[in-house]
């Protein structure tokens, strides 16, 4: 049994396809299936059930796995207490959401690059509904998102709040006192589309105020949003960081409202059964960097 095997059948375990394993661990998919082999054989029991349309773990499987995570683990200390500057190595897959990558994101980079300078790092941006999937199934080593972890695989460790306003152009906010269920039955929303922890927030305060927008236009990005609201195609909101910068520099207005927008708590998310010291950096270098304020260098 060799720590090259029980890495191969961590993998394997953690991802949705041995094909993404083999990927992760820069394998073509028959090697990595001779390494589980080879582990299978040493141990003499089948830790894979191959027979469905996607392989599962048998029981035996399921003992190693805890075991075999340990061991990685302690191997991983071990490199680190020994080798220079005790920095970590290979390819780090981190997801976020838009809004921490027009703020926050470049210091964290900064802070991983200054303390672990061979790591490699790939950035994922997407909404949070698809960076929890994607933690799930071992394709990132974890994701900024916003609220609560979500599935049953997730564990997630608070690291910042965002705030939120409502804005419009000037043109359109001249003719808004405040912003109210009157209001919106005469005007679009602007806003993410579904799946965007933002949207959550959105409709809660919807449905505090008895709103009903007379049309939804969604948009997939911040910038897009902020765009749309400029050119007076309707209200929307946008992180307070965002707008501040906007309205300092005349192209958006703040609209009062009769209720007040939450706030909306973000995670690092990451498999709570993956104990690699990688994924502690990422944690880390959040929980160190993360200002959702901060305004960004393109608004």
């Amino acid at each position: 049994m060799t720590l090259k095997q029980l890495e191969a059948f961590y993998w394997a375990a953690a991802c949705a396809s041995f094909a993404l394993a083999a990927e992760r661990l820069h394998l073509s998919v028959s090697s990595l299936s001779k390494r589980l082999a080879e582990l299978e054989s040493a141990l003499g029991a089948p830790l894979f059930d191959r027979a469905g349309h996607r392989a599962r773990l048998t029981e035996a499987g399921q003992r190693l796995l805890p075991l075999a995570a340990d061991l990685l683990q302690r191997a991983e200390q071990a490199r680190m207490a020994v080798g220079p500057g005790a920095a970590l190595g290979g390819t780090a897959h981190l997801g976020t959401g838009e809004l921490a990558s027009m703020t926050w994101l470049a210091r964290a980079v900064a802070w991983l690059r200054a303390r672990h300078p061979a790591l490699e790092l790939r950035i994922e941006v997407d909404i949070g509904a698809n960076l929890a999937r994607r933690v799930e199934q071992a394709e990132l080593d974890g994701a900024v998102i916003s609220g609560a972890a979500s599935r049953p695989a997730l564990s997630a460790v608070p690291i910042g709040q965002a705030a939120f306003v409502w804005c419009a152009s000037a043109a359109l906010a001249a003719g808004i006192e405040r912003l109210d269920a009157a209001v919106w039955s005469r005007h679009t929303l602007v806003g993410l589309p579904r799946g965007s922890g933002v949207t959550q927030l959105q409709d809660g305060w919807m449905a505090r105020a008895d709103a009903r927008p007379r049309s939804v236009l969604s948009c997939s990005q911040w910038g897009a949003v902020a765009s749309l609201l400029a050119a007076g195609q309707g209200i929307g909101m946008l992180p307070r960081g965002l707008a501040d910068g906007l309205v300092q520099r005349g192209v958006l207005c703040r609209l009062a409202a009769a209720e007040p927008l939450a706030t909306l708590d973000y995670g690092f998310h990451f498999r709570h059964d993956d104990p690699r010291p990688l994924v502690a950096a990422l944690r880390q270098a959040c929980l160190e960097t993360a200002d959702f304020d901060v305004p960004g260098p393109f608004f």
